[in-house]
């Protein structure tokens, strides 16, 4: 069949128009909002051993970002290096490193200037390494009281404060404990009774409110806008509910994640505690596996 220039341009700019479309929308649907983050202390045996060889198997496995543990204060130091020098292996594999959980707990029940002079020690070192964020991981069995948790409140609105004006956000990490209730109200309604929203942000560890709380994580988000700045995700083993790697559990996080509003989200971070099927080096990777075959594409 014969077909003049005209036919020709017309039919070719036909057919770019459409190839283009799908091209477009395709990229647009694949490119994910957040980097993939893993907090570290899942592999924290691995990182005790040699945490360079370590980080460059975290970086081959497809995770971008990082969340430490562990920071000497006093040293300036993370996994035994001083913090400008995990700042350029961090550098080096193309990582990052936004938040960090620190051992806030341990100065629970000593004056308010010694804690502050702890956090002064963590915001040096979240500095160095170019983090977003200090976490407040957890609080220690004894202090798990009413009385307790009204105190907390007060240290967390206090050191949120003192980090926001240096440039850095502050947030609590949930476990279980708080959301036991004692005579009707729960460490967790206090501290988001408590708290001042414009300065302590919340982690959300899917995995214990899944477990542990009367809301789903979605009911929390929408009851407290703007405060989830920071994900957990986590699997739960479907008969002792343990930790166990992503996708071998109970919670249905294709349905979590896919109708979860991200309101705040900043960052998310995988993780498992322990219970690991071989090794925790080898749950990563199933984790991250998992993730990026199934999941990834709602975040």
């Amino acid at each position: 069949m014969k077909i003049n220039r005209r036919t020709f341009v017309k039919s070719a700019g036909a057919l770019s128009a459409a190839t283009l479309v799908p091209l477009a929308g395709f990229s647009k649907a694949k490119k994910p909002k957040y980097k993939m983050g893993l907090q570290l202390f899942t592999i924290r045996d691995a990182m005790a051993k040699d945490p360079v060889s370590t980080l460059k198997q975290v970086k081959s496995l497809g995770y971008q970002d990082t969340e430490i543990f562990g920071y000497d204060g006093v040293k300036s130091t993370y996994y035994g290096m001083k913090a400008a020098d995990f700042k350029k292996l961090l550098d080096d594999l193309q990582l990052t490193a936004t938040s960090g959980h620190y051992d806030f707990s341990s100065y629970f029940n000593q004056p308010m200037d010694k804690l502050l002079s702890y956090l002064d020690q963590c915001i040096k070192g979240a500095k160095a390494i170019d983090a977003k964020y200090i976490t407040w991981p957890w609080l220690a069995p004894d202090y798990r009281t009413p009385d307790n948790f009204k105190i907390l409140a007060d240290k967390l609105n206090q050191m949120g404060e003192r980090a926001q004006s240096a440039g850095l956000g502050f947030a609590y990490h949930n476990h279980d404990f708080e959301f036991v209730a004692h005579n009707g109200t729960t460490g967790y309604d206090i501290i988001l009774g408590e708290t001042d929203p414009t300065l302590v942000k919340l982690q959300m560890d899917m995995y214990w409110v899944v477990r542990s709380s009367n809301s789903t994580p979605a009911e929390l988000i929408a009851a407290n806008p703007g405060r989830y700045v920071m994900w957990h995700i986590k699997d739960m083993d479907k008969v002792t509910q343990d930790y166990s790697e992503l996708g071998n559990g109970s919670i249905d996080y294709i349905k979590m994640l896919s109708t979860i509003d991200t309101d705040a989200l900043e960052y998310y971070y995988l993780e498992q505690g322990g219970n690991f099927a071989t090794n925790s080096m080898q749950s990563i990777t199933d984790s991250a596996e998992y993730f990026k075959k199934y999941l990834r594409k709602y975040l």
